[in-house]
């Protein structure tokens, strides 16, 4: 039986810590499906379709194994799509107590709900600091996210500065 785990995020946009994450799943699990979700919770800079486009190569790029599978879910539950596709493991990173607090009640909700379970893993320190928001931020002020993004984030975000 295959081992399927599910990451997910609103990735807006990815960052290098997203990454490590998803690289270090796919080492444990035969298969990973990054999941970009609508957070509604959030206002999107980027569509999703847009942010699936931007970590497909940003994947590429790092030439990760072809078992990670890249796709967007607006539509209902995500442990509905767990189920779809037979993960019973999300995966999600945890950079700090806050992120931890946050993730902690739906972790046991997703549990309750379908059976899922939750793994939350530690980022490289080296990202432990970055978010998507901060990302936002400095690009929307002008600064330089090349540090924070894959190459073709930080591509995208700079056209997208100049167009």
């Amino acid at each position: 039986m295959s081992r399927i785990a599910v990451v997910p995020g609103s990735f807006d946009p990815i960052t290098l810590g997203h990454l490590d994450v998803i690289e270090r799943a796919a080492n444990i699990f035969d298969e990973i499906h990054v999941v970009v979700v609508h957070n509604p919770g959030k206002t999107a800079m980027l569509p999703i379709a847009q942010r699936v486009s931007l970590i497909e190569q940003a994947v590429a790029d790092r030439a990760l194994p072809s078992t990670i599978r890249v796709t967007g879910w607006s539509v209902g539950l995500l442990v509905d799509y767990c189920t779809e596709v037979g993960a019973q493991v999300l995966i999600k990173g945890v950079r700090s107590q806050v992120d931890v607090a946050y993730e902690t009640p739906m972790a046991i909700v997703n549990r309750n709900l379908a059976g899922v379970e939750t793994v939350f893993m530690l980022p490289d320190p080296a990202h432990a600091h970055v978010s998507s928001s901060l990302v936002r931020q400095v690009a929307s002020l002008g600064g330089d996210v090349a540090p924070y993004v894959p190459r073709a984030v930080a591509e995208f975000l700079e056209q997208s500065r100049e167009g």
